[in-house]
């Protein structure tokens, strides 16, 4: 089959690769009718990463048919329509059992590697590193999922591949990071990227019931897109100082939540982005964390700070200060798809959102590499592109 494969920084290739078996009778085999790049395959894709290998097949966010399933599967048949779940979780272990999927004792089997950095192994996740389970992704013709019984959501019919795409990660990382700010009538919720992942938080966190949600970036296209499909109030950082800017839109208190969808490589200004830039080239800091910092320093006193922009390492010259003093809440973390992606199902069905809207390009598998290349630098007006095996 053909797949996308990682073969260094900068180098993705589409190569002929051996198509998937069952290894396990909890397997199902999928045909994957459409997949798509995530701005955390964007880590990868720029060499932040570690433990990936050349050859390695990449991508996460799919949906397909099923094609074959292993002798202990027990919801799924061969034809069924389904979106999987960019978390492998086992169903059974205590973290699967508390709905908190992304931290499964049992999915990924390279959890030893994380332990000298994270103290425990967390979940499997398709086409994220050795570190993360070593699984083969999704931007390929043919998946194995393991336990497929739990990370396979049945596709209503007269959903979409466009509706249904999204709710394997972007759309459930989004609105998990809205769950995490335990939103009250009233609120203003300050959400940082406009990529797919924040405008999903945006919409959001207007489902959760918030009052205002601003949203902040440097693209034109993504500004405009937060405002006229999702309804945010938008700063422009380069034009304006974004704190300064908050301060001023919320009487003077700052945001009662913010949320972190940008992760690792944040643009930062000034001496801080400069800062961050060169210790990331040397290796002395593995995450540029500005997005975090202005946060901490803009978020109200008492507030929430929830963070789904994927992190991997260490950062540097954190106001643990303001965030201490402030008496700020920090929730985070990998999204538990599992527990959210029933649920925003029925949004769709009900009419409540139409998670297609994210999708600005439709390229085939085989121009992987151009389409990487356009959503990295944002060219042509890239918000997302839908990937057809």
């Amino acid at each position: 089959m053909k797949a996308v494969c990682w073969h260094g920084a900068n180098d993705v290739r589409v190569d002929n690769v051996p198509d998937p078996t069952l290894l396990n009778p909890r397997d199902a085999i999928l045909k994957v009718t459409a997949t798509t790049i995530c701005g955390s395959d964007l880590h990868i894709y720029d060499g932040y990463i570690p433990s990936m290998q050349p050859g390695d097949i990449i991508g996460h966010e799919f949906m397909g048919e099923i094609v074959e399933t292993g002798r202990e599967v027990r919801k799924l048949k061969k034809g069924d329509r389904v979106v999987v779940s960019s978390i492998i979780g086992c169903g059974q272990c205590h973290y699967c059992s508390h709905h908190q999927w992304s931290l499964c004792d049992n999915s990924n089997p390279n959890g030893a590697l994380q332990e000298p950095i994270f103290g425990f192994g967390t979940a499997g996740i398709f086409g994220y590193s050795h570190l993360f389970g070593g699984y083969a992704g999704s931007q390929a013709q043919y998946v194995r999922i393991p336990f497929a019984d739990h990370g396979c959501i049945k596709v209503p019919d007269g959903m979409t591949d466009e509706q249904a795409l999204p709710i394997s990660d972007a759309f459930p990382t989004g609105y998990m990071g809205a769950d995490m700010c335990d939103i009250k009538p009233g609120d203003v919720v300050a959400v940082w990227g406009c990529g797919p992942v924040g405008l999903f938080a945006i919409k959001s966190a207007y489902l959760l019931g918030a009052e205002k949600v601003i949203a902040i970036d440097r693209f034109p296209e993504r500004l405009l897109m937060a405002k006229t499909q999702c309804n945010a109030e938008v700063i422009n950082y380069e034009e304006v100082d974004a704190g300064d800017a908050l301060k001023e839109m919320t009487g003077g208190r700052g945001p009662d939540a913010c949320i972190d969808a940008v992760g690792l490589e944040s643009h930062g200004t000034g001496v801080m982005g400069f800062y961050d830039e060169v210790k990331q080239s040397v290796r002395l800091e593995t995450d540029r964390p500005h997005v975090l910092r202005q946060m901490i320093v803009a978020c109200k006193k008492g507030g929430v700070i929830s963070v789904m922009g994927v992190y991997a390492g260490f950062v540097d010259k954190m106001p643990m200060g303001a965030a201490f003093n402030k008496g700020l809440t920090f929730k985070m973390g990998q999204m538990h798809g599992q527990r959210y992606m029933p649920k925003l199902i029925d949004h769709v069905l009900k009419g409540e959102i139409d998670p297609a809207f994210v999708f600005s390009h439709h390229m085939p598998l085989t121009e992987a590499k151009q389409a990487y290349e356009m959503f990295k630098h944002k060219t042509d007006k890239c918000i997302k592109v839908l990937l057809k095996p």
